[in-house]
């Protein structure tokens, strides 16, 4: 008699532990099942519709299965985003804000027209923006290395008209007011501010080249 009541009770532990898994399974599947909701903030309309619509092709039949890792990857293909945050909100929404790209440079490759953004990365664009143009290839770690050194001194980026880029690495820089700045290869910070140093010294003066390639010189042309 003790052997088939224990029989039954493990029976009875059995199906009892099967109801529940099947609830369980049931739960995950119908109850936090399809993301119905995506919303995504920080680009315009366009781009955030083009993120929205690949993010739509992935499997999204369950909030806690979502593959992260492809969404990320989603997101980082359109040049424009610098950063970005991804929340999933339960039980069925997906949240992204977006930080957009500043727009460092204007530049031609492969004869289109192009923005160099803060994240590096080349963006293809028809609107007029009021930003330096580049003339001349150059490595995008050259162009932040001479960005880092201008925005280290009060030289003020927004005041560049033209930048100008060498085979040697070495920039020259033209303004608005149409003045010309030779710089060196290497101390560019320093030699700024020797430029700028000048300037507060000479303020009356009218010159519209400098030429700042000798270590600790400013040489003049007016």
């Amino acid at each position: 008699m003790r052997n088939q009541k224990s029989k039954k009770i493990l029976i009875y532990s059995f199906l009892f532990l099967s109801i529940i898994s099947l609830n369980n399974k049931n739960f995950l599947n119908d109850n936090l099942a399809q993301v119905d909701k995506i919303l995504i903030k920080g680009l315009d309309e366009k781009n955030n519709f083009s993120i929205k619509k690949e993010i739509n092709k992935l499997d999204l039949n369950n909030l806690f299965f979502i593959d992260k890792a492809k969404i990320n990857m989603i997101i980082n293909s359109n040049n424009l985003v610098e950063s970005f945050s991804v929340f999933k909100i339960y039980p069925s929404s997906i949240d992204i804000t977006i930080s957009q790209t500043k727009f460092l440079a204007k530049l031609k490759k492969d004869k289109k027209d192009y923005i160099l953004g803060s994240n590096g990365k080349f963006i293809e664009i028809k609107n007029e923006i009021d930003i330096p143009f580049i003339y001349g290839s150059f490595e995008v770690k050259n162009f932040f290395k001479l960005k880092k050194a201008i925005d280290d001194t009060n030289f003020n980026y927004n005041d560049i008209k033209n930048l100008f880029s060498f085979k040697s690495g070495r920039w020259d820089i033209e303004t608005k007011d149409g003045v010309l700045i030779l710089l060196p290869k290497d101390k560019i910070k320093e030699s700024l501010e020797l430029f700028l140093l000048f300037l507060n010294r000479n303020h009356k003066k009218e010159i519209n080249k400098f030429d700042l390639r000798q270590h600790n010189q400013v040489i003049t042309n007016g």
